[in-house]
């Protein structure tokens, strides 16, 4: 039988990339995103990749939303094996002028979320016996740089979260674990690029190499393939020891 994945933010970028690499491997898909194509999405990638897929619009920010996606995945599929955590937003700024606003939405969303959904799936995983929780953090989970202190403050807050959802899930096979890529060529990145371009007063392209790049070893974005790759061996059951870890995938920055 089929295991099942729900991966948050799975219509684009980072998201979308790993539910491909777990369509292939034969996973039933739980995809959400707000994207308005978000259906469309998902039955497309049921289609190529001859597996079943349900799509859900739930709001980071609403917990209810959260909860109401795993009972709705539940029914349909009758359990979920991997819950991948992947959903998340960015914004640079000087502490001095960070919006409030933009703070509670980068906590909510990029930690309280995965809170919220850890919470929902734990009966399930815990009655089977069985559960693959994956956290994706960020390099930012593991080290800090200036202008973005929600989002830091978040991605370590994420690694915290992992440890402790480590711990209590190992006596019920329940593994938790964290990847933290650098930078990927998504979306997000983009627009951080611009954003970036701004507070520092450089062009995208200094950017890219000045700024984003500038502590990687392996000068080049993270390809996403490599992360779908390794959260499909975070699910596995090969990985039933690794637990309450922080993988860096981020071209050797955090060896620095």
């Amino acid at each position: 039988m089929p295991k099942t994945a729900l991966i948050t933010g799975s219509t684009s970028g980072i998201g979308l990339g790993i539910a491909r690499q777990f369509a292939k491997a034969g996973y039933n898909l739980v995809l959400n995103g707000l994207e308005p194509d978000g259906p469309a999405i998902a039955a497309d990638i049921a289609s190529t990749y001859q597996i079943q897929t349900h799509f859900s619009p739930a709001n980071m920010l609403d917990a209810a939303a959260l909860r109401t996606m795993v009972t709705e995945a539940v029914d349909k599929f009758g359990t979920i094996d991997v819950l991948i955590c992947n959903a998340g937003i960015q914004h640079v700024s000087p502490i001095a002028d960070f919006p409030e606003d933009k703070w509670d939405a980068i906590l909510s969303i990029n930690l309280s979320a995965a809170f919220h959904l850890t919470k929902a799936v734990w009966p399930h995983m815990r009655q089977q016996g069985f559960g693959r929780i994956i956290h994706i953090a960020s390099a930012h989970g593991l080290m800090a740089s200036e202008f973005k202190s929600a989002y830091v403050a978040a991605k370590h807050g994420l690694v915290g979260f992992t440890k402790v959802a480590a711990l209590e899930g190992a006596p019920y096979n329940i593994t938790c674990n964290a990847i933290c890529p650098g930078y990927v060529k998504t979306p997000l990145v983009e627009k951080q690029i611009a954003d970036q371009a701004r507070v520092h007063n450089l062009s995208e392209e200094e950017v890219v190499s000045k700024v984003m790049l500038l502590k990687q070893a392996v000068k080049e974005f993270i390809p996403v393939e490599t992360l779908g790759d390794l959260a499909l061996f975070l699910a596995s059951d090969g990985a039933k020891t690794l637990t309450g870890t922080a993988l860096p995938v981020d071209g050797g920055w955090y060896a620095q």
